[in-house]
């Protein structure tokens, strides 16, 4: 049965699907701009509060009272399952202990001395990381775009068998149209590498709910625990009575002796002043690009293993990997520069695509004067929204919401362009009716 439709019809289906087309290069610009930005995670926070204590390093006494102040100081609260102590590292030299409820900065001594304020680095993280929806569905928005760059890096190259060939031509005397193509091309086949690497870690990391949920499911009757054990270890069977806190000082202390060229980061404590509390401490391997390995104690201070990310199955040093990789937190300043560069490069290289595109359908016959504005107005106002995000950060302190302002800043830059637009076209037909003979 053939359907018909009037032509009023289809060109609103045509409109409609355009319109999709363009927030999923939205979308997909605004993770890799963001992307780029959060490359400077660590110097972010730094700069939001840059008078919080900082040292180089610090003695496992100090730790272990910093545990004992801040579980003090939640003696009246609900009880934390999980205390998350960051030891001083290169990248960001602080001691901070983060319990279900708080996070607080503790001196080189453990005495609690400010709470951790960078709630604008964590509003870009979740931005890049979840576009700040819900994350089962946010990283899997994510993940799923991840996947896109893959295939518009490859269909890319297979569509442009010349491309490496052109490599470092550019014809910018033809004309804005060629021009433009000519930097897509070229920035795309400079950024081919890195555009890859991004991508399929990202999806690893995006699409962990679904691939997670759907192993759990088949294999292992619902259980998201017991379907991640094989790569990131088991948890320790859970004992609520009430027990002295752990000793984290015979851990770190078991690290140094032991594991002297690991460099511990994290120190966890699991379910703290219960009898099935156990302590894990997260260690960097230099020279590797896994995140850590996980060490398991008991307690007090006894060592009961590690779950095999510097060691064990190629999955699961694969997935230690993929975090650093992606983010680039390995090699220091010069591998972060190299990313924001390299990030920038393929935030343009998505913006030029869809000029690209448009510029066809114009050529065509078919121009979307309303869809470029609309494009220009968001190219434009996803960074300026992080920049008022950060200025209001600035202005009005920690309790910003965010959210909120980055997307009205946004909607404003896209209602702008679109009258800009309007008032363009409102000129060129006042103009063309001044100029017309009387008749």
């Amino acid at each position: 049965m053939k359907l018909a439709f009037d032509k009023k019809t289809v060109r609103k289906a045509l409109s409609a699907h355009s319109a999709i087309g363009l927030v999923c290069c939205a979308l997909l610009y605004l993770i890799c701009a963001t992307g780029t930005a959060i490359v400077l995670y660590e110097e972010w926070q730094r700069f939001e509060q840059p008078n919080a204590p900082e040292m180089a390093s610090i003695e496992p006494a100090a730790v272990q009272r910093g545990i004992e102040n801040v579980l003090a100081d939640e003696s009246d609260g609900p009880t934390t399952t999980h205390l998350f102590v960051h030891l001083p590292t290169e990248a960001l030299p602080r001691t901070t202990i983060t319990t279900d409820t708080q996070a607080l900065h503790i001196d080189a001594g453990g005495t609690i001395v400010v709470p951790e304020e960078n709630a604008w680095a964590e509003f870009l993280l979740a931005l890049h990381y979840r576009l700040n929806l819900p994350a089962t569905y946010g990283m899997t928005l994510v993940g799923a775009f991840g996947a896109m760059i893959v295939a518009l890096s490859v269909s890319g190259i297979l569509a442009h068998p010349r491309v490496f060939r052109d490599a470092f031509r550019l014809r910018a005397r033809r004309g804005d149209d060629v021009a433009t193509v000519d930097w897509h091309n070229r920035l795309a086949v400079w950024t081919l590498p890195f555009a890859l690497a991004i991508s399929l870690t990202g999806a690893m990391i995006g699409l962990f709910y679904v691939t997670g949920g759907g192993m759990a499911i088949t294999a292992y009757g619902g259980d998201s625990e017991a379907a991640i054990a094989p790569i990131f270890g088991e948890e320790a069977a859970a004992d609520p009575a009430p027990a002295p806190v752990a000793d984290a000082v015979p851990a770190l202390a078991h690290m140094a002796r032991e594991f002297p060229d690991v460099v511990p980061y994290y120190v966890i404590l699991h379910d703290p002043g219960t009898v099935g509390q156990h302590v894990q401490i997260v260690g960097e391997h230099p020279q590797r690009l896994i995140f850590g390995e996980y060490y398991a104690f008991g307690p007090q201070g006894e060592f009961h293993g590690t779950a095999g990310m510097a060691d064990g199955t190629i999955g699961q040093q694969l997935a230690a990997s993929t975090y650093n990789l992606h983010f680039g937190n390995y090699g220091g300043l010069p591998v972060k520069i190299a990313y924001i560069v390299f990030g920038l490069a393929l935030t343009v290289v998505v913006a030029t695509g869809t000029f690209i595109w448009l510029n066809k359908r114009a050529r065509q016959g078919q121009p979307a004067p309303r869809l470029r504005a609309m494009w220009w107005g968001f190219v434009i106002g996803a960074p300026a929204g992080l920049l008022a995000t950060l200025a209001a950060r600035i202005a009005f302190g920690n309790s910003t919401d965010f959210v909120p302002l980055f997307w009205a800043v946004v909607g404003l830059s896209l209602c702008l362009s679109l009258f800009v637009r309007h008032r363009e076209r409102d000129l060129a037909r006042t103009g063309e009716s001044t100029l017309a003979p009387a008749e």
